[in-house]
């Protein structure tokens, strides 16, 4: 029997049953405390295995394009959080304060990497400019996320988790030990893994899903425990679903025509739309450990996740659209073979 078009993927229903658990049954005292180095643990080797998989070659193949990876960051860090804020007196009185605070930590989060290549390479898009854009954003993101959350969400810094370890300056180191450090070890250690890590993808794959899994077991238990559910009605909750796709809208609108105005080819189009209108979960939840206390965590995520889902269905709908333009009418299309064999080796399986 054929699966239902409308029904979302097993790993956002997978997202949506461990929200579910940690609802009925989240995890407290000594368990929480094991899950929390669990879940530090397998964000590490996430980030270790991203490092292992991202070739140089990938990353000399794209970096060239500054015109395309400037528009795209400048989406990503600058267009979306002006979003937030523009729209946050009209949008704001759908949701609770505490729900649209999640909407502004998620404008000011990295581009996602593996979704955003894939959506990409289905369009025939620039598919070595997407993986060093797509990368480039989360590692930038690192850096320029606490600062903009500092910037526009300074109640948030205070008094979080984030505070007992000093000033935004700590929580950014704190970032890139957790995160970027794993990256580049495994980076490093390309040479000697990154044979088993194209072997196994897809079994790798399972790593990064299910370090989500937990992170977000562990941020909604949290959550739960401090009163998420009570705090939250359902009226919010539906406001929530069309904040998330009015900003959804407005940033695939925004970047498609700037694409189009600034000259780019349709293969670049392709990459900024789907690079630079994505946000990503997969950094998007550590960071939130680290920056936000472990109650708050649970409403910083929420419009993220559902955000994530939305961005994965209308951008295969898109990619799709693309897909279907006649070869004959990409002139500038990058052939395949300018690709190189390890950046298409790189693709995400799911």
């Amino acid at each position: 029997m054929a699966r239902p078009r409308f029904l979302p993927d097993n790993y956002v229903l997978a997202l949506l049953a461990t929200v579910a658990l940690a609802s009925v049954l989240p995890a407290s005292g000594m368990a929480a405390r094991v899950f929390e180095g669990l879940t530090i643990a397998a964000i590490a080797l996430l980030f270790f295995l991203h490092g292992a998989k991202l070739s140089r070659e990938a990353i000399v193949a794209g970096i060239s394009h500054w015109r395309l990876h400037l528009l795209v960051v400048a989406c990503t860090f600058v267009l979306f959080p002006l979003l937030g804020w523009a729209l946050r007196p009209v949008l704001e009185p759908l949701v609770t304060p505490e729900l649209y605070l999640g909407v502004i930590y998620l404008c000011v989060l990295p581009a996602t990497v593996q979704s955003a290549i894939a959506f990409t390479a289905m369009a025939r898009g620039n598919m070595p400019a997407a993986i060093c854009s797509a990368s480039g954003s989360t590692l930038l993101g690192i850096v320029i996320t606490p600062l903009l959350v500092s910037l526009l969400m300074p109640q948030m810094m205070t008094g979080s988790g984030s505070a007992q370890h000093g000033d935004t300056l700590a929580s950014i180191g704190r970032i890139m030990l957790q995160l970027l450090v794993p990256f580049i070890a495994g980076h490093l250690l390309r040479p000697w893994i990154g044979g088993f890590t194209k072997r196994h993808g897809g079994v790798l794959k399972y790593v990064d899903q299910g370090s989500i899994l937990l992170v977000v077991y562990t941020a909604f238990s949290a959550a739960v425990i401090e009163g998420l559910w009570r705090e939250i009605p359902l009226a919010a909750l539906l406001g929530l679903l069309l904040v998330c796709a009015v900003i959804l809208a407005l940033a695939i609108v925004s970047t498609t025509l700037l694409a189009r105005r600034l000259g780019f080819s349709k293969e670049d189009e392709i990459t900024i739309v789907f690079c630079g209108s994505k946000k990503s979960l997969a950094s998007g939840v550590p960071m939130a450990k680290v920056l936000f206390a472990s109650g708050a965590v649970g409403a910083m995520v929420l419009p993220l996740m559902l955000f994530h889902q939305m961005q994965l269905m209308l951008c295969a709908v898109l990619a799709q659209r693309y897909a279907r333009r006649p070869e004959a009418s990409d002139p500038l299309a990058v052939p395949a073979s300018a690709a190189p064999a390890s950046a298409a080796a790189e693709l995400p399986r799911r």
